[in-house]
């Protein structure tokens, strides 16, 4: 059932998903070919921290699905997708509005299959800015995922 939903759609559910709603996230594109997202994050002063900058577990959260959403639907039913490790480098303080693009190519999907074709998993980093309205890069986010080739079950 997760696979057959649309892009468009999964934008919309998720800029009302109360993680990302509450934190002040909006989705702002998802590729319909799932090779491309981007988000933002307004500050408010619900995501402000104690000396008045982006909270950090925002700027996380805004980065935190999509490697593993892009993957999981660009590979398609034969693959399974989980995110496995995440870790984020605050690198200077997020003051305005802050954007994260991820961009999934085929060279990276083409890796992706070809390690897992004889069904054993493969694990992946992904990394991810979060760029400020100046261009300066705020935080530098990664993401590891885990993807294994989904094992022949119509012979037994």
């Amino acid at each position: 059932m997760a696979r057959d939903i649309t892009a468009r759609r999964l934008r919309r559910i998720l800029n009302l998903w109360p993680p990302f709603l509450f934190a002040g996230i909006r989705v702002r594109a998802i590729a319909d070919d799932w090779r491309h997202a981007e988000v933002e994050l307004r500050p408010h002063w619900w995501n402000r921290n104690y000396v008045g900058v982006h909270f950090g577990g925002s700027l996380f959260a805004m980065t935190d699905p999509f490697w593993m959403l892009l993957a999981f639907h660009a590979l398609g039913r034969d693959y399974i997708v989980w995110d496995k490790a995440g870790e984020i480098a605050f690198l200077k303080p997020g003051r305005g509005t802050v954007r994260a693009q991820f961009r999934l190519d085929d060279a990276t999907l083409d890796d992706i299959r070809a390690a897992t074709a004889d069904g054993e998993k493969h694990l992946r980093w992904f990394e991810t800015e979060i760029v400020g309205a100046e261009g300066e890069v705020v935080a530098r986010a990664r993401k590891q995922l885990y993807v294994r080739r989904k094992r022949d079950t119509s012979s037994a």
